[in-house]
């Protein structure tokens, strides 16, 4: 693992931190690399259920470090887009936790997460269109998924920042911590999830992912396809087992 890339495993969660605070987390091929191989080993380890994305030094990214850019690399890996996460997500859960600023790749690494938690202090901001570019790492793409498309087309055609306060309000945050709290608290909701069967947030994350490119005459039988794997599994068993016991299941992933 790079050392610009730290990683930390916390009962059932592993913690990834973009770790270049002196260039406010800008992301360079390393970064790229680091972000992603990280996201590999997650998503191989067995009880290790979800994962938090954040930075150090008290900001989440700044975006693409243009230096970098202007040398020849990317923070993207292969088809699987910036960081290994922004074309092509893993089967586990992973929530962004941001202090500072999240801008142009930062926003989009944060949209590639499931849920954003941030400190009230955070600015969250697309501002590629100042610079005469196009927000094309998934911003375009997945803001909208994200907030009423009038606000996402203000923020995608201003460019300018909007507070973590006002994400919040718009329903693009899911928590909001006072300054310095945005980690612990995403770990906190990452063990929440990770408390609950494997299998079964994998395929809910699935079909809450996927069901807004079905039609409405295959939605019942797609959502089958993915779910009833779920209601045979080990897993399923050992839930309801856990539940007549009162006692916590034990999750096998199967």
């Amino acid at each position: 693992m790079s050392d610009e890339v730290l990683v930390d495993k916390r009962d059932g969660v592993m913690v990834i931190t973009i770790n270049r605070p002196e260039k406010k987390n800008a992301l360079n091929a390393a970064v790229g690399q680091g972000v992603s191989d990280a996201i590999d080993e997650l998503e191989a380890t067995e009880g290790l259920w979800a994962g938090v994305l954040t930075g150090a030094g008290g900001i989440f990214s700044a975006g693409m470090d243009l230096k970098a850019f202007l040398a020849g690399e990317t923070p993207n890996v292969g088809d699987r887009g910036m960081c290994g996460i922004t074309r092509r997500p893993p089967t586990k859960p992973v929530i962004a936790a941001v202090e500072g600023w999240a801008l142009a790749g930062g926003m989009e690494l944060t949209l590639a997460c499931d849920l954003i938690v941030a400190a009230r202090t955070a600015k969250f901001g697309v501002p590629e269109v100042k610079r005469g570019l196009v927000a094309r790492g998934g911003a375009l793409l997945q803001l909208p998924r994200r907030i009423p498309q009038a606000l996402a087309l203000e923020m995608l055609l201003t460019g300018d920042p909007v507070t973590a306060e006002k994400a919040a309000e718009i329903g693009l945050i899911n928590r909001l911590t006072e300054e310095g709290g945005a980690l612990e608290a995403a770990v906190e909701l990452a063990q929440k999830i990770a408390e609950n069967g494997p299998m079964a947030v994998a395929a809910t994350r699935q079909i809450l992912r996927e069901q807004q490119d079905w039609t409405l005459a295959e939605r019942w039988q797609r959502q089958g396809e993915i779910a009833d794997p779920v209601f045979a599994s080990a897993d399923a068993k050992e839930g309801a087992t856990a539940f007549t016991e009162k006692r916590k299941p034990v999750w096998q992933g199967r």
